[in-house]
């Protein structure tokens, strides 16, 4: 296969991909059964669900700072090659991935096997750092890769050290305190929409 291609199409093919993981992330939230609706009402049947809207409002956050993080670190690379691709498929792995543990968080969080449900949504996002980390690491290594962006690739390599941790710390957590661990998603996937951003 011919190497040191251009990133125009990776690009183009992962916003696609993206793009349809967010997308299917809404189906998560079930529209409340008739029998809950009969014994409950319409509105409170709407409350009862909060789960569903905690499970997507984090999903939905952690899909589009992955993305946005996506874009920044292929404005600094500028060729590809074959493993490059695998990396960037790997990543789009998981997160096509997202809406089966976004589900089963939303369904089983008041449940008593609430702790297998929310170890299965933060491993997901821990899966996501690491291949993202495994995919900068790549491509950072490669001089031939980044062109002359060694300024950029030396503040991305500075921020993405620290998301396998974050994420790590938040699976870890979430076997002790179901609670815990998705806060700690959710606070992973806010630092990296603002504080994991680099200055200019």
């Amino acid at each position: 296969m011919q190497q040191d291609l251009n990133t125009r199409r990776i690009e183009a093919f992962s916003d696609g991909i993206f793009s349809i993981a967010i997308t299917l992330l809404v189906l998560e939230i079930k529209v409340p059964s008739a029998d809950m609706v009969q014994r409950h009402g319409l509105a409170l049947s709407l409350i009862y669900i909060w789960p569903s809207y905690l499970a997507y409002i984090i999903s939905f956050a952690t899909i589009l700072v992955i993305w946005a993080h996506h874009h920044w670190v292929y404005s600094a690379i500028k060729k590809s090659d074959l493993k490059l691709i695998y990396w960037n498929g790997l990543l789009l792995l998981f997160v096509t991935f997202v809406p089966f543990p976004t589900g089963l968080l939303a369904e089983y969080l008041l449940h008593s096997e609430a702790k297998v449900a929310t170890s299965l949504y933060t491993g997901t996002f821990l899966a996501i750092s690491l291949s993202f980390h495994g995919l900068w690491r790549h491509a950072s290594a490669n001089e031939k890769l980044l062109g002359s962006e060694t300024k950029n690739a030396t503040r991305i390599t500075y921020h993405y050290r620290l998301a396998p941790i974050f994420y790590f710390a938040s699976f870890i957590s979430s076997f002790y305190s179901e609670a815990t661990g998705i806060a700690l998603c959710l606070l992973s996937a806010l630092y990296f929409a603002v504080g994991g951003w680099p200055r200019s």
